[in-house]
Order: structure tokens, then C-alpha cells, then sequence
């Protein structure tokens, strides 16, 4: 029994990137609680070049719903969170694609899952084809407990930036790989942990607090079709290098494929010395 007066320290949520998937688990520590699922850049309606043509397989609405159900049943998780880009158009959504997101959506609200949304840049309308059960953030996103959810086009809150860990998207993170004999090579989607520095004091006037977050994850596409970033090759998109320099530039990152494999640290492509490469460890969970 605790003595009077004690406060106990509040242990944090344990975050762990489901192993084979671009989902992120986070889950109160202790407990068979399965916690919430995070995933990032749906992009529903990806491939739909005419009104009505359904999306491309691997694409298709149904297929990522039923994806995350599987990973739901698994992981005992009772909740799932966007960290934005739900949808391909960046604004507006023709009817059909009103009906596919207003569907991807029922089927996960249908299992019992609740279901909050943090925009991203490609949201713009989102919300007239939401169900009114899914929760819709600002796009500085939320927290769940001291894990702070943000998509990574706009600045995140100053309760977001006091989270002790960052979950972001927008980044389309990936690794490109030389041709091995088990069949890997090409480029392949990946985490990003990035160990972040403590704030350094500034006599200059903030206007917003500083980070104090000491780890940034940025998840994988969940869409596989989406347009994926060789950040061991190339800096990222101009549109996305908010997220590149105020961020990831900042700490120390690692790499990581979807099976857990360990790249090694990113080297921020001109930074590493003439004809350095990526180390490559062995498999590990990130």
C-alpha cells in the first residue's frame, strides 16, 4: 500500500510497430489491454482514374479494412487511429469515392473498433464522408496518453510537442536495397525511430513550446501502392521536408523493414563519406 503523500510514477504506453504490417501498437503497460492500432496514408482512391473505376488491387478500400481487422483480432486492440492522408484527391471526393471511404470506414466501426481521425494534407473535404462515430482531430493533432499522433504537413500541437513520443506519416519512408540472393532488392517500405535530442535552451521568442519528445516514429504507408521516399538515396519530396529537417534531421535515425529487420542508421543522403554504405544488421524487432 502506497504511504500517504506518494505519487507514483505513471508508467508510459508501450509502443511497438506490429511485426509484418505498417501498423504501430499502443498499448497500456501491465495489462492484456490491446490498446489502439496507428496507421498512416490510406490513400483511398489511389489508381481511380475515371468516376467509378475501383482502385487497383493491394489498394482497394475493402482489402486494407479487412487488413486491419486481421491485425485488430491479433493484437486484441480496440481502437484504431489515422495519422492522416485517408484519401488520394487532396480536395473534394467524387461520390464514388464518398461511398469507398464512407465503407472502409463502416467495416471497421462494424467490428467494434473506435476509430479517430487526425487529417493530413490530403483531406481537405474528408470529413462529409465520415460516419458521425469517427472521431476527426485538428491537424495538430492528439494524444494517447504520452504518445502524441500527428500526420506531419502542419505543426503539431504544443500538447502533442509534449509528448515523450512522436508518431507521425507523411513521409512515405523507404529503403533502397541492392539485389540479394534471398530475392530483397529494389525499394521497400520501412520505419523510421528517431532518437531525439533534449531541447537546447533559446533566449529567442518561441511561438510554440519546445520539443520535448525524446523518440519520432514514422510509419510506413499502409497503401502499398503509394509512392515510397529512398531516404538512404534521395531527400525527401520539397512538399514533405518540414517533416525531414525539423524532425528527423535533428536526432539520430534507424531504419527498419516491416519484418523487423535493422537497416542500420540513416545516413542523410551527402552526408556520408565517399563510398560509405548503410550498414545492414541482422534481423531484429524494432
Amino acid at each position: 500500500m502506497a504511504a500517504a503523500g506518494v505519487v507514483r510514477a505513471v508508467e508510459p504506453p508501450v509502443v511497438r510497430p506490429v511485426p509484418g504490417h505498417p501498423v504501430l501498437q499502443v498499448r497500456p503497460p501491465g495489462t492484456r489491454d490491446g490498446g489502439w492500432l496507428v496507421a498512416a496514408d490510406v490513400h483511398l482512391g489511389l489508381g481511380s482514374f475515371r468516376p467509378g473505376q475501383p482502385s487497383p488491387p493491394g489498394a482497394r478500400a475493402d482489402e486494407m479494412a479487412e487488413g486491419l481487422l486481421k491485425v485488430a483480432r491479433s493484437t486484441r486492440a480496440r481502437a484504431v487511429t489515422f495519422a492522416g492522408d485517408l484519401k488520394q484527391p487532396i480536395v473534394g471526393m467524387i461520390p464514388p469515392l464518398r461511398r469507398e471511404v464512407f465503407d472502409f470506414f463502416s467495416v471497421l466501426l462494424s467490428a467494434g473498433l473506435s476509430v479517430d481521425v487526425v487529417p493530413g494534407n490530403h483531406d481537405v473535404g474528408l470529413a462529409r464522408g465520415l460516419p458521425r462515430e469517427v472521431r476527426l482531430h485538428p491537424v495538430g493533432g492528439t494524444r494517447i496518453g504520452s504518445v502524441g499522433i500527428f500526420h506531419g504537413h502542419a505543426w503539431p500541437s504544443d500538447s502533442v510537442l509534449r509528448s515523450s513520443t512522436l508518431v507521425a506519416g507523411h513521409l512515405h519512408p523507404g529503403f533502397r536495397l541492392a539485389p540479394s540472393t534471398d530475392g530483397r532488392g529494389g525499394k521497400s517500405r520501412c520505419w523510421l525511430r528517431v532518437e531525439l535530442p533534449p531541447p537546447v535552451p533559446s533566449r529567442r521568442r518561441r511561438t510554440h513550446d519546445p520539443i520535448l519528445a525524446r523518440e519520432l516514429i514514422v510509419l510506413p504507408a499502409l497503401n502499398p501502392l503509394t509512392g515510397t521516399e529512398s531516404l538512404n538515396r534521395a531527400a525527401p519530396a520539397r512538399n514533405r521536408t518540414f517533416l525531414w529537417k525539423r524532425f528527423v534531421l535533428r536526432g539520430t535515425a534507424r531504419a527498419y523493414l516491416l519484418d523487423g529487420t535493422d537497416l542500420g542508421p540513416l545516413i542523410p543522403p551527402g552526408s556520408a563519406a565517399p563510398g560509405s554504405r548503410q550498414a545492414s544488421g541482422a534481423a531484429q524487432s524494432p
